[in-house]
């Protein structure tokens, strides 16, 4: 890394006072093996391993790539690795900051380096997504002849935010949001490693569990707030962080919610059961309350999916289209975003009009199987694309819908067992009543009570 006299400035201090950086600058991995989580970009032979030497070059020399992942996941970390340690010329942009000046810039730097002392350069471009299109195309000569080796993150999708021949220059990278387990680890060891809190301070149990919900899978949002509260309980005298003084530090209360508890149920079961109830403002609550907690929006998206066809059915025909985008939404986003997502589900599926009628109908035709009540499948109903069918009399006598007006020809279509038996009744609100008229018309003409209709 090339620092201006700032940057070395700060470095100086930081060497000599290293309490003066953040915790979360102290804590960063020195190494590829301190790295935390994302264990599956890391293997013996990838393309980080041999951008720090782990690995000859020979031939195939070292990939430029790309690291995509949500905030806090490590793709700084993992390029200060690299700058550490590797023996290459390391260079670092922020797209916030730069342009194409200094881009070009550090092009011809590389090129120089490369020509005067065959020294290679790795650029380390932050929040790549920033960059215009004719930004990110001045990149392309460098990284195609391999003049710098790029390392580029972003927190957007780059199917979208970055340009496609940038894109096939390099290898994507997806990096994974870190689990509770991944923070933990890494919050015992800044408690406890010289360079982090070196035991100043203990965590009380209550106080780790609430340090993580509201971290949500962000190491370094987890390690601001543990500073922070280490230094209000060292100011207090206390040698743990207890709960209160998190929240008072972080000003956030713990929500009372226990994801593998009596809480985790009793509230998804409100949140529904509001929704059933039509009561958007209740609805709205407990969904708030399961986000705060750190749920996990993939079960809440779930929940709201199986409302919609539980509770609403065809009184709204597009509540389990909402239900089902607002869970693919979230898959795509995650949380804080994913929490517009659901609240826009919430609020949709709480007005609909309601039916449980669709709940009611596969309800009443199982029990019905349960019992016995099957029988053979009619014989004018049975599969007749093979040799020897018509002799068994399958499909035989079968009048197909499309040859007769109104494309509804009367026939049994049910076992004899359970000929005649009602399992879907529709209700008369919302978009269903127009399936209550439309379904006695059907099994009138079914049963050939009714005269189909002329043209």
């Amino acid at each position: 890394m090339e620092p201006d006299l700032f940057t070395a400035a700060a470095e100086e201090r930081q060497e000599r006072e290293p309490s003066s950086s953040p915790l979360a600058v102290r804590m960063r991995p020195r190494t590829l093996d301190e790295v935390v989580g994302q264990q599956h970009l890391l293997k013996p032979g990838s393309p980080l391993r041999r951008l720090v030497g782990d690995a000859g070059q020979g031939r195939a020399g070292a990939s430029s790539v790309i690291l995509w992942g949500p905030p806090g996941t490590g793709k700084t970390t993992l390029a200060y690795v690299v700058s550490q340690a590797t023996d290459k010329r390391f260079v670092e942009l922020s797209a916030i900051t730069a342009g194409v000046k200094e881009v070009r810039a550090v092009i011809d730097g590389a090129r120089r380096a490369a020509g005067g002392y065959g020294r290679e350069t790795v650029l380390f471009l932050d929040e790549i997504h920033r960059f215009s299109k004719a930004q990110q195309d001045s990149l392309l000569p460098a990284v195609e002849n391999r003049w710098v080796t790029l390392i580029a993150a972003t927190t957007e999708n780059p199917y979208f935010s970055v340009i496609s021949p940038l894109l096939s220059r390099s290898l994507l990278l997806t990096l994974e949001p870190l689990t509770e387990a991944d923070v933990s680890g890494l919050l015992a060891r800044a408690l406890g490693e010289e360079r982090g809190l070196a035991g100043a301070v203990a965590l009380s149990e209550e106080a780790r569990v609430h340090l993580l919900r509201i971290a949500g899978g962000d190491a370094r949002r987890a390690l601001t707030a543990l500073e922070a509260a280490a230094g209000a309980a060292i100011d207090k005298g206390e040698a743990e962080i207890s709960l209160l003084t998190l929240e008072e530090t972080v000003d956030r209360a713990a929500v009372a919610y226990d994801r593998d508890g009596d809480q985790h149920y009793d509230v998804a079961s409100a949140l529904i059961k509001s929704i059933r109830g039509s009561d958007v403002d209740a609805a709205l609550h407990y969904l708030a309350r399961m986000i705060e907690a750190g749920e996990d929006p993939r079960f809440i998206a779930r929940r709201l999916m199986i409302s919609a066809s539980e509770d609403i059915g065809l009184a709204d025909p597009t509540a389990l289209p909402t239900a089902v985008a607002a869970a693919q939404a979230v898959a795509l986003i995650g949380f804080p975003e994913a929490a517009l997502t659901l609240s826009h589900a919430t609020i949709a599926l709480a007005l609909a009009p309601k039916s449980n009628a669709a709940t009611l109908a596969i309800a009443a035709a199982r029990k019905d199987v349960r019992e016995g009540l099957a029988g053979p499948v009619p014989s004018h109903l049975r599969d007749g694309h093979y040799q020897g069918a018509a002799k068994l009399g399958h499909a035989q006598g079968y009048v197909y819908p499309h040859d007769v007006a109104g494309a509804i020809a009367a026939q049994q279509y049910a076992p004899d067992a359970v000929a005649g038996r009602r399992y879907y009744e529709p209700t008369r609100y919302g978009a269903e009543a127009r399936y209550a008229e439309v379904v006695e018309k059907v099994r009138e003409r079914l049963r050939g009570e009714a005269r189909p209709p002329s043209g």
